[in-house]
């Protein structure tokens, strides 16, 4: 348990498509295919519950990575507020999955789906291999990303309307703004605007 959640992981560090990693991969490939395969079979009576499950799976997750980095004494407001884009996506998709909210879908099709899964295809999970707690956090927070936007889409039947994109670009562009005056504030790099990370 202890190096579970070991600052200094004593196993093997993260492989980039390796066998753990496409392990994961699959296991959320199949998620979703078979979402957009069956999803409308799905019976009506269990659509909410299992977007609540969901939902729930994001923001415990997401939580469990704050109180990790508090554990480890990496948290700090210029690194761990929610502003990065998959940590504001990960509680805009539970609150989409909830509510129903279109606005919100909007991002999550156009944002969420494919930021989620490029941070899945090349996860910045740094030395943290299987079975480290950080390995399943990365998988399960942005897999989950992009279920929910699925789900929305394939067995809600929710679609972006022709002027969705335009929302996403003017709304996106002004957090981008605001991202930028809080990354001068607070010295921070929030959406890696200040400069590129430093494991790129």
């Amino acid at each position: 348990m202890e190096q579970f959640i070991a600052k200094d992981f004593n196993g093997a560090p993260f492989q980039l498509f390796g066998i753990h990693h496409l392990v994961a991969l699959g296991i959320i490939l199949l998620i979703n295919v078979a979402l957009l395969w069956r999803g409308k079979q799905i019976p009506q009576r269990w659509r909410m519950p299992l977007r609540i499950t969901l939902a729930v799976i994001l923001v415990v997750d997401e939580a469990l990575w704050h109180l990790w980095n508090w554990y480890i004494g990496a948290w700090t407001v210029q690194t761990m507020l929610p502003l990065h884009l998959c940590s504001l996506l990960v509680f805009l998709s539970a609150i989409m999955l909830i509510n129903g909210n279109m606005a919100i879908y909007e991002f999550i099709y156009f944002l969420g789906i494919g930021g989620a899964m490029q941070a899945i295809l090349t996860p910045d999970a740094g030395p943290y291999g299987f079975p480290h707690f950080r390995f399943f956090q990365v998988f399960v927070s942005h897999g989950a990303i992009v279920t929910a936007g699925v789900f929305m889409t394939a067995v809600e039947g929710y679609r972006p309307y022709p002027k969705s994109i335009l929302h996403v670009a003017v709304i996106g562009n002004l957090y981008m703004a605001f991202v930028a005056v809080v990354n001068w504030l607070l010295g921070s790099n929030y959406l890696f605007i200040a400069h590129k990370p430093e494991t790129a």
